[in-house]
């Protein structure tokens, strides 16, 4: 562990014996580097002294002086950090967890640039750097970089960087030639030089009366110094020819692997393949790559030019795929060896309507699924295909650990199938949300749950139509889901009663985290229908009066309470906040 008092803060109030640890006793490693991130804070606060401690810092200090730069907020400590970042790897993206607040735009700004000028500073010895999960797309911070912002930023980076070291190259060759000329100018002196004495020399030696034996007049070369001449001469010639000393390669000749997480639209799709297909000093590699309002020719183009062992996940969304785009797009997908998520989100793949031709697509595409051998989550969002899941899922070699299908208009039929497939027994997320599931449909999903017990981790029956009779049927299979962490139930028209009896059900299940219920049907406006449907609890009005929903508050803490689970349990109806995947930390 480097050594704390290796750092002065005589300006910060910060001494030796307040960083250093004692000699004699055991430290513990998380108050250590809580100390190290303070004196890293103050450091990088004041960027005038940055001259100063940059040149006595030890290279594992980097690591922790970024980090405060980061969160401070100081773009300029942050590329003088990268600029001569001393090791090999710098990871920003996948460090940071999902409550803690993303760098700034500024801060990712000057971090993109000091790559660049790390590429010609020889005290740079960054090779890969590691942007993947950096993007912020919640909204949480205005100031964070989206994906599309980052994605285009990085384009632009590479660009730069091409520019940037074909110019140093440029202005060492411009030296070169410089150099050489200067030399073969001296050399022409130099040899008029030589002919003007040797013409003296010859005068002289006319007027005077030598013998054979006489010592050679001053200034007359010796067979050594001939030969010396003769070697230097050789040299010369060689290095006119071209024939240079074999040299060690430049800085500029380090290929510097950019790793990240890729969103390309229509407004950038030409940009972003433009970077692909320039060479330069940095080269861009996508672990996940997510496109919008994009034709499958361009995706399948996009997915050409992508290195095939980076790529983990591809994400479309918005892009009027059809039937015959998607089996288009598929074997595109097959070459990519670690490939393990696909998603598709509202890329009209209604298949409510026959069309010719639209069976052999469907098994086209069951044919292209089949061929992604390390698929293991796949998510359908609003592709309207009643009756086909096992069409599509009964070609997967190996089964699924996450499976999301919501606004699929399932059918019974479908869900008994998924209960009985193999991938009920592996199946760790399952999103069924917007699925209306009635009473035929209730038996096959209680079998479903019931084989997924020990691996179902978050399940989503968001808007699904489950009533207080459906509810109460479930609740006891729910309750033997000993891995839940996850359960999502808004938008189902619950009474309080029955939000109560899934509360202490909820309560009951040691591993849950987060239940997300609905409204009851009390805390709504009069004239809602005996069973509305999910667009109608999302659009009615709520009662504005406190006492309803506190009501609804006291019960379920009461609930909590009686449990023990206030700390660890969060209940809420916060739609628009826990709508989406929540990661729970262990």
């Amino acid at each position: 562990m480097t050594r704390l008092n290796d750092l002065v803060f005589t300006d910060r109030g910060l001494s030796d014996e307040c960083v250093a640890p004692a000699p004699k006793q055991p430290v513990c490693v998380a108050m250590v580097l809580t100390l190290v991130y303070l004196c890293a804070r103050e450091v990088v606060s004041d960027h005038g002294l940055s001259a100063a401690w940059l040149s006595c810092v030890p290279g594992e200090l980097y690591r922790p002086l970024l980090d405060a730069a980061f969160a401070r907020c100081r773009p300029l400590a942050v590329g003088e950090l990268v600029q001569r970042w001393p090791e090999r790897t710098l990871s920003v993206g996948g460090r940071r967890k999902r409550d803690h607040e993303p760098p700034n735009r500024l801060c990712v700004q000057a971090l993109l640039l000091a790559v660049v000028r790390g590429l010609t500073d020889k005290r740079c010895c960054l090779q890969v750097l590691d942007l993947c999960g950096l993007q912020r797309e919640d909204g949480r911070s205005e100031d964070a970089m989206g994906g599309w912002s980052l994605t285009v930023a990085l384009c632009s980076t590479l660009l730069q960087a091409r520019n940037v070291t074909t110019a140093s190259r440029g202005r060492k060759r411009d030296e070169r030639e410089k150099k050489k000329r200067g030399l073969e100018t001296e050399t022409e002196r130099d040899g008029a030089v030589k002919r003007d004495r040797a013409g003296l020399k010859k005068e002289e030696g006319e007027r005077m009366d030598c013998g054979d034996n006489a010592a050679p007049a001053r200034g007359t070369s010796t067979p050594e110094e001939e030969n010396i001449t003769g070697v230097r001469r050789r040299m010369e010639l060689q290095r006119r020819n071209g024939a240079q000393p074999q040299q060690v390669p430049s800085r500029d000749d380090v290929l510097v692997d950019v790793r990240a997480d890729l969103f390309v639209n229509a407004r950038s799709w030409e940009r972003v393949r433009g970077a692909l297909n320039i060479s330069g000093p940095l080269r861009l590699r996508c672990r996940f790559l997510r496109v919008e309002e994009l034709p499958a020719s361009s995706i399948a183009s996009l997915l050409h030019l992508l290195p095939q062992d980076e790529l983990l996940g591809v994400d479309v969304r918005y892009s009027s795929l059809g039937i015959s785009g998607l089996a288009l797009l598929l074997p595109r997908l097959a070459p990519f060896p670690r490939l393990s998520s696909l998603r598709l989100h509202y890329c009209n793949l209604d298949v409510l309507r026959a069309r010719p031709g639209q069976q052999e697509a469907l098994q086209d595409v069951s044919r292209g699924l089949g061929e992604l051998k390390t698929l293991r989550r796949l998510s359908l969002t609003a592709l309207r295909m009643p009756g086909r899941l096992r069409l599509l899922l009964s070609s997967l070699s190996e089964p699924l650990e996450a499976l999301e299908l919501p606004y699929l208009s399932l059918t019974s039929g479908d869900v008994a199938y998924l209960s009985r497939s193999p991938h009920a027994s592996s199946i760790a997320e399952l999103d069924l949300s917007e699925n209306r599931l009635d009473e035929s449909s209730l038996h096959s999903l209680c079998y479903l749950l019931a084989r997924a017990e020990r691996c179902l981790m978050r399940l989503s029956l968001c808007g699904c139509g489950l009533s207080d009779g459906p509810l109460r049927a479930l609740l006891p299979t729910l309750g033997q889901c000993h891995a839940l962490r996850s359960l999502r139930l808004a938008l189902n028209p619950l009474s309080r009663a029955a939000l109560v009896e899934l509360a202490r059900a909820a309560a009951g299940i040691d591993s849950l985290r987060l239940l997300l219920y609905p409204n009851p049907l009390e805390e709504y406006e009069p004239g809602l229908p005996p069973l509305p449907s999910s667009t109608q609890l999302l659009d009615w009005p709520l009662i504005e009066e406190s006492e309803v929903k506190e009501v609804t508050l006291m019960q379920l803490d009461e609930v909590l309470r009686a449990k023990g689970r206030t700390q660890d349990l969060l209940m809420t109806s916060d739609l628009l906040k826990y709508s989406t995947d929540l990661a729970v930390d262990d």
